[in-house]
C-alpha cells in the first residue's frame, strides 16, 4: 500500500476530511435501512399483503404464512406488518444516534486538521466494530428479533441449498444487497485506509494482483443472486427459460467491474496487454448492456409491466371466454318487470358496455392490475432508467478519483432511493401474479377484482377439446 505522499494530491479534499468514507458507508447503510422499513410501511398502508407475498414472520413461534392461490388475495383480511415496520423504524433511529454521535466526536477532535484525521482514525473504526458486535449480539437488545432475521436472510442467500425452491424475501434480499455492491467495495476499502501506514483522507492505490481485491468484493451479490436464478433453473419442477435469462443479467455486471479494474490508473505506465482505447470501448460496450438489459428486464419482468414487451394478438391458443347472458335476471330471485325506466336501461348499457372494455384496454405501457397510483408507474419508468444508466459509474472503479468522491457518494444514495422504489413494483407484481390463478392480464378488472361469474353462462366446448376431456375418464 501507498503512503501518503505518494499520491495524487498532497492537499486532502475537503469533502473527504469532514465525512471520511468510513463514515459515509454509514450513512448509506443508515439510508437503506430507513428504505427498507418505509418499504414496509408504505405496503403496508395500501393495503398489500406484504407479509403474505414474502413469508414475513410475525412472531418468532409463528410458521410463515403462504399466500392462498386464490383470487382478490391482495385486497383479503391479511396480517399487518405494523410490528415489522414499527422494529425496523425502532432500529434505525438507534443506529442513526450512534452513528451520528461517532461523526460528531470526530469532528470535534479533529477540528478539520488534516494531521488530527489520522491520529484520531479509530473512532470510525471503534465506531464500526460497535456496530457488528451489536448486530450479532445473542442479548435482547437493539431489536434481536429484526437482527435474526436479518442475518437469518443472509445465511440463507450465502448457502441456500441447491435442491430447494429461492423464498421470494431472499430475492429481494439479494437484489437489494446489489445495490450495496459499491458500498461493499467501500467497506474494503476503508478496512485498508485503517491500517497501520495508510490515510484516512487518501484512497491507497492497489498494484498489482490487488487491485482485483475491491471489485471482487463488489462482485459478490451479483454473484449470490447469479446462483440464486442457476438454483431455480436447475429444480426438477421448473419448466421456463426465464431463470437463465435472469442469470445472463447479473452475469452482465462482470465484465462492467473488471474491466474498469483492468484499466490502468493514472501514472502507472506497465504495459497493458490491450490498449488503453480498446479497453475502454470494451468496458462502454459491456456497460450498456448491462444497464439496458437490466432496465428491460426491471420494466418487463420485474414490474409486469407492458411497455417494452411485445404483445401478441392471436387468440387461437387461448379458451374462448364465457359469454354474457341475455337475461341475467332468469337466474336471479329478481321480478323481470322491474324498474324499467329509461335511466335504469341507460345504467344497464354502461355497465355492459364498461364491461366489455375492461379486459380489452389498460393505460398504455403499463397493466390491467395497478394497486398504486396511475402517476407513479411513469415516474418510476423515467427514474429507473436514468440510475439505470448511471449504476455502471458506480461498478468502474476506474472512475473513482479523489475529487469526484462526493459525486459517488450521491451516486450511492441515488441507487438505494432506486432499490426503494423498485421494490414496491416489484413486490406489487409478485403479489398480483400469486392473487390470481389466470392469466394477471386478464383475471382482473380496472379496478383490480376479479370479475364474478353470475353474469355468465356456461359455453360448450369445442368438439375436440369435448373428445379430450371424453378420453381422459376412459
Amino acid at each position: 500500500m501507498s503512503s501518503p505522499d505518494n499520491h495524487e494530491q498532497t492537499t486532502p479534499v475537503p469533502w473527504s476530511l469532514a465525512l471520511p468514507l468510513p463514515f459515509r458507508v454509514q450513512a448509506v447503510i443508515g439510508l437503506g435501512m430507513l428504505c427498507w422499513a418505509t418499504n414496509l410501511h408504505g405496503l403496508d398502508y395500501m393495503n398489500i399483503d406484504v407479509v403474505g407475498a414474502m413469508d414475513l414472520h410475525l412472531e418468532p413461534s409463528h410458521p410463515p404464512i403462504h399466500l392462498p392461490h386464490h383470487r382478490n388475495t391482495a385486497f383479503r383480511p391479511r396480517p399487518s406488518a405494523e410490528s415489522l415496520y414499527r422494529s425496523t423504524y425502532r432500529l434505525f433511529v438507534i443506529y442513526t444516534a450512534w452513528c451520528f454521535s461517532s461523526w460528531a466526536l470526530f469532528r470535534l477532535v479533529t477540528h478539520n486538521d488534516p494531521s488530527r484525521a489520522d491520529a484520531f482514525g479509530f473512532i470510525p473504526c471503534v465506531s464500526t466494530l460497535v456496530i457488528l458486535l451489536c448486530l450479532i449480539s445473542p442479548f435482547s437488545l437493539f431489536e434481536r428479533r429484526e437482527r435474526d432475521k436479518f442475518l437469518l436472510a443472509l445465511r440463507r442467500c450465502l448457502f441456500s441449498a441447491r435442491r430447494h425452491a429461492i423464498y421470494f424475501s431472499d430475492v429481494i434480499c439479494a437484489d437489494i444487497a446489489t445495490s450495496f455492491a459499491k458500498v461493499l467495495g467501500d467497506v474494503w476499502t476503508s478496512l485498508i485506509m485503517l491500517l497501520p501506514g495508510n490515510s484516512l483522507l487518501y484512497t491507497p492505490e492497489a498494484t498489482g494482483w490487488t487491485r482485483l481485491l475491491a471489485p471482487t468484493v463488489m462482485s459478490l451479490p451479483y454473484l449470490i443472486r447469479f446462483r440464486q436464478c442457476i438454483i431455480e433453473y436447475m429444480l426438477p419442477s421448473n419448466d421456463s427459460q426465464r431463470p437463465l435469462f435472469n442469470a445472463i443479467k447479473y452475469a452482465s455486471s462482470f465484465p462492467v467491474i473488471y474491466l474498469s479494474a483492468a484499466q490502468r490508473p493514472h501514472g502507472d505506465d506497465s504495459e497493458p496487454w490491450l490498449s488503453e482505447s480498446m479497453m475502454f470501448r470494451l468496458w462502454l460496450f459491456s456497460a450498456l448492456v448491462n444497464s439496458l438489459y437490466s432496465y428491460w428486464w426491471d420494466v418487463t419482468n420485474d414490474w409486469g409491466l407492458t411497455l417494452l414487451s411485445r404483445r401478441t394478438t392471436s387468440t387461437s391458443t387461448k379458451p374462448m371466454p364465457p359469454r354474457r347472458l341475455v337475461l341475467p335476471r332468469l337466474h336471479s330471485n329478481a321480478p323481470l318487470l322491474e324498474d324499467s325506466s329509461p335511466e335504469r336501461s341507460v345504467k344497464d348499457t354502461t355497465l355492459t358496455q364498461a364491461h366489455d372494455r375492461r379486459h380489452l384496454s389498460h393505460p398504455y405501457g403499463l397493466r390491467p392490475v395497478l394497486l398504486f397510483p396511475l402517476a407513479v408507474y411513469p415516474f418510476l419508468i423515467v427514474i429507473n432508467l436514468v440510475l439505470r444508466l448511471t449504476w455502471s459509474i458506480k461498478l468502474s472503479s476506474h472512475l473513482h478519483k479523489v475529487d469526484r468522491t462526493m459525486s459517488i457518494f450521491y451516486l450511492e444514495m441515488a441507487e438505494v432511493i432506486r432499490r426503494w422504489m423498485w421494490v414496491f413494483l416489484r413486490v406489487e407484481w409478485e403479489i398480483i401474479k400469486k392473487g390470481s390463478q389466470y392469466d394477471p392480464l386478464t383475471a382482473f378488472d380496472d379496478a383490480g377484482y376479479s370479475s364474478g361469474d353470475s353474469e355468465f353462462e356456461l359455453v360448450q366446448a369445442p368438439a375436440e377439446e369435448r373428445i379430450r376431456g371424453n378420453a381422459q375418464f376412459e
